[in-house]
């Protein structure tokens, strides 16, 4: 990343991912009746780190921004886990698994140096 200013979430190259990583699980559990309580969890969850993460960029505090951003990733586990008990009672195949696991811990780990990031940030000004 470059040291141009990013003005919007959607720059951000952790919600790029997470976004890539909502539309899958969309186009995957579609195949799920809407009233399976599993297919609703997980695309909240999904939709949680997306929304985390551009309410975090919106803060005005690095405290805010982090502990958004720390919801996101909060969230990003909890999908995971999701993904495991689909996989697991047969909801999705062990591809879409295979898919979805990879676009999470791509996901997460973009997370990780975010907050890394704002950590070092806020260590450098005190």
């Amino acid at each position: 990343m470059s040291n141009e200013r990013i003005t919007s979430f959607t720059k951000l190259d952790t919600w790029q991912q997470s976004h890539r990583l909502v539309v899958a699980i969309f186009e995957i559990y579609n195949k799920l009746p809407r009233s399976d309580s599993l297919r609703n969890q997980t695309e909240r969850s999904a939709v949680s780190i997306t929304s985390n993460i551009a309410e975090g960029f919106g803060r005005q505090s690095l405290q805010d921004k982090k502990h958004f951003y720390i919801m996101a990733r909060g969230s990003a586990y909890e999908l995971q886990n999701q993904l495991l008990i689909a996989r697991d009672t047969k909801k999705i195949s062990q591809e879409d698994f295979q898919r979805l696991s990879i676009l999470s811990l791509d996901s997460l780990r973009l997370l990780h140096g975010l907050i890394r990031s704002l950590t070092n940030a806020k260590n450098a000004n005190s």
